[in-house]
């Protein structure tokens, strides 16, 4: 290692670049292959062409070089010495010519026919996107591609949250523009080939919004096998559920949230229905980032300072403008609008209404070990 390198290394001027976990080259390789016999034929001629032209006409190395590049692609004569030549050189010139036509003719038939074939350049395409999802850290891995899919990636994306899409559809590359993806796996999202062209390894976890149950039981199976050979924390995984039934089933296989459609849609309609005056405080507020008012559930760790405390004994409210409004209970009772003797006791998730600012000041401070002295 140089001084140099060690130097950029010690002050972290260091490069390093994301490498995908899938390789494509040895794909893009084999696509190339038939372009080696056009290259070899080239090279043998123009040491055969080289060779003659020395022996024959006593030209130098580099004349006869120069002599059998032109000859070969028939750009044209004059420069050297062709007017003196001789019966056996002109003889020898003219099967060059044609050996160097046919060539020619035969590496511009491979190469319209690579073209044409397509792979190549999807191949191309792939590794420039797989290179792009390789840089991405804490994303989500959204499967299968639907109008919930189209839906969530609007929302991340005024969120700014990094997501990939993987979808076994052949036109996917087309559903990806019009909806506006900016990055995308055509792979079926099952397979450990998916898991490693979307980086599932560094996201945070996957989303799952197949209509078909199958899918969705599948995805959530291999998504745990496949956790538990990296040995890693467990990824977040959301899925969809057309009945509670279904529900039920999906998070006993290991899904973290289930939102069952049908049933949300009946929730939001009603509330609706019943206060239309708060129907856009959800989508104004709490769904987007950067907003006035935001939430968050807490957890209360056994270390936590704030264990067998008085709600009041925070005072969130008064000095970072924070309101506890729920608490869900280490066996899951959950207490709504607690009051201020309210005692919070170990392993318990505290629901924090508030600006962004004031949640996160309120999560440091829950999360110390010791009573801050300013409170």
């Amino acid at each position: 290692m140089s001084i140099f390198t060690k130097v950029k290394k010690a002050i972290g001027w260091e490069i390093r670049t994301a490498k995908p976990q899938y390789d494509l080259n040895p794909l893009i390789y084999s696509q190339l292959k038939p372009f080696r016999l056009p290259l070899i034929l080239i090279q043998i001629i123009m040491m055969i062409g080289t060779l003659g032209y020395v022996y024959i006409e006593d030209y130098s190395i580099m004349h006869a070089i120069f002599q059998s590049a032109y000859t070969l692609t028939n750009t044209g004569f004059g420069a050297l010495n062709e007017s003196n030549f001789s019966n056996l050189g002109i003889v020898f010139t003219v099967t060059l010519m044609f050996a160097g036509f046919t060539i020619l003719y035969i590496s511009i038939g491979i190469v319209i026919d690579v073209i044409a074939n397509g792979t190549l350049i999807a191949l191309s395409k792939e590794r420039r996107m797989l290179y792009k999802i390789a840089r991405l850290r804490r994303h989500f891995v959204i499967c299968y591609h639907n109008e919930y899919t189209a839906q969530l990636a609007r929302q991340f994306r005024e969120n700014h949250i990094p997501f990939v899409v993987v979808d076994p559809s052949e036109d996917l590359e087309q559903i990806a523009k019009e909806n506006n993806y900016p990055y995308f796996v055509k792979e079926e999202p099952y397979k450990e080939i998916a898991f490693l062209k979307s980086h599932l390894s560094s996201a945070k976890g996957a989303i799952s919004l197949s209509k078909n149950i199958s899918d969705n039981i599948t995805l959530i199976a291999s998504v745990r096998l496949y956790e538990k050979e990296l040995g890693r924390s467990p990824f977040l995984i959301i899925s969809n559920a057309e009945t509670q039934n279904e529900k039920i089933r999906l998070q006993k296989l290991g899904a973290d949230k289930v939102v069952a459609t049908p049933s949300l849609m009946a929730k939001r309609v009603s509330a609706m229905a019943i206060r239309p005056d708060m129907e856009n405080v959800l989508d104004e507020f709490l769904y987007k980032r950067d907003t006035p008012i935001d939430m968050e559930e807490i957890f209360v760790k056994d270390t936590s300072w704030v264990v067998n405390r008085e709600l009041q004994d925070l005072h969130l409210r008064d000095r970072l403008k924070v309101s506890i409004i729920g608490i869900t209970e280490e066996k899951g009772k959950f207490i709504q609008m607690p009051k201020g003797t309210t005692i919070i006791n170990a392993n318990c998730k505290l629901l924090l209404v508030g600006s962004q600012k004031g949640i996160a000041r309120a999560r440091k401070i829950i999360n110390l070990t010791k009573q801050p002295e300013d409170i």
